[in-house]
C-alpha cells in the first residue's frame, strides 16, 4: 500500500516501512547492509498495534524536531460496509503516529496530538512539509470523499532546534536542478543523520523537496556532507541553527 524510506536508527541506511491491508501488520524492515532486510515490527512496537488499520500514505517525519525519524500512516478502508461487518475494523480510521524512542522501540502519540489526528478519516495521501516556515513540520491528509486535513504543528520549533536545506543542483555537471537523488549528512548532537531529495514516493502524493534535519538541543550542527546526484560530494558550513539555507552545488550556501 503505502511506502516510506529514511534512516530511523542513525546507521546510515536507509529502512523500509510499508501499510497494509486490514488484519495484517504494518511492517518496519531494517536494513543491515548488503542487501539484507530484518522485519523488526513486532520488536519495535508496530505489529498488534496497526493490525485493525489499513493503510495508505506512508511517511517519516521528525514531528518533534529531536533529531529521530517518527513514523505517519494515513489510514481507511475500502469497504464502508465494514462497519456493519467487523467489530475489530471499520472503514473510517485515525491517523497513526508512532514517536521514535531513540532506542529501537516506537510508541503510538497519535491519541495525544489533538482532535485532527485522532478524528476518523478514510484517508488515502499523507505529505508532509514546513508549510508556514516555521521550522516545525506539518501534515496533509488526502481523504476519500471528504475535504483534505491540514494539520498544523505548532511545538516542534518550540521542542528542539532545526536546519532546513533547499538544494540546487547544477545542470552543467549533470545534476538535476532540483537535486533529486542528492543525499544530505547532517553531524550534530552526537550523531550523524542522512537524508535524501526523494521524489514520488507517497501514495499519490509529493511532501516538500526541502530538507529537514531536526537537531534536538544542539544548537550547532558539527559538519554538513552532500553527495550529490551527478557523484561529486562537498562539505558545506551551517553557521548557525534554526534557519533555512539554499544550497547551490559547487557555491555553498546562498
Amino acid at each position: 500500500m503505502g511506502m516510506a524510506v529514511g534512516d530511523y536508527d542513525h546507521d546510515g541506511r536507509d529502512d523500509f516501512f510499508f501499510t497494509t491491508f486490514s488484519n495484517d501488520y504494518y511492517t518496519l524492515h531494517r536494513n543491515n547492509g548488503n542487501l539484507d532486510f530484518t522485519d523488526v515490527s513486532q520488536s519495535v512496537g508496530l505489529g498488534v498495534i496497526t493490525i485493525p488499520f489499513l493503510g495508505w500514505g506512508a511517511e517519516y517525519v521528525d514531528y518533534d524536531n529531536d533529531g529521530w525519524l517518527d513514523i505517519l500512516a494515513a489510514n481507511g478502508h475500502v469497504y464502508p460496509q465494514m462497519d456493519r461487518a467487523s467489530q475489530f475494523t471499520s472503514y473510517e480510521q485515525r491517523t497513526l503516529l508512532f514517536r521514535n524512542l531513540h532506542n529501537s522501540k516506537f510508541v503510538d502519540v497519535s491519541g495525544s496530538l489533538g482532535p485532527g489526528m485522532t478524528r476518523p478519516k478514510a484517508s488515502r495521501g499523507a505529505a508532509v512539509a514546513d508549510l508556514f516556515n516555521t521550522g516545525a513540520l506539518d501534515i496533509v491528509l488526502n481523504n476519500l470523499d471528504s475535504a483534505p486535513t491540514l494539520l498544523r504543528n505548532r511545538g516542534a520549533n518550540r521542542a528542539g532546534h532545526w536546519i532546513a536545506l533547499k538544494l540546487v543542483g547544477d545542470p552543467g555537471r549533470k545534476t538535476p536542478r532540483d537535486a533529486i537523488g542528492s543525499v544530505t549528512f547532517c553531524t550534530a548532537g552526537g550523531f550523524r543523520q542522512r537524508a535524501e531529495v526523494a521524489s514520488g514516493r507517497g501514495y499519490i502524493s509529493q511532501s516538500d523537496l526541502r530538507i529537514h534535519f531536526g537537531l534536538g538541543s544542539a544548537d550547532h550542527v558539527d559538519k554538513l556532507e552532500i553527495l550529490w546526484a551527478n557523484g561529486g560530494r562537498e562539505t558545506v558550513a551551517i553557521p548557525s541553527v534554526d534557519r533555512f539555507y539554499t544550497i547551490v552545488q559547487g557555491r555553498g550556501v546562498r
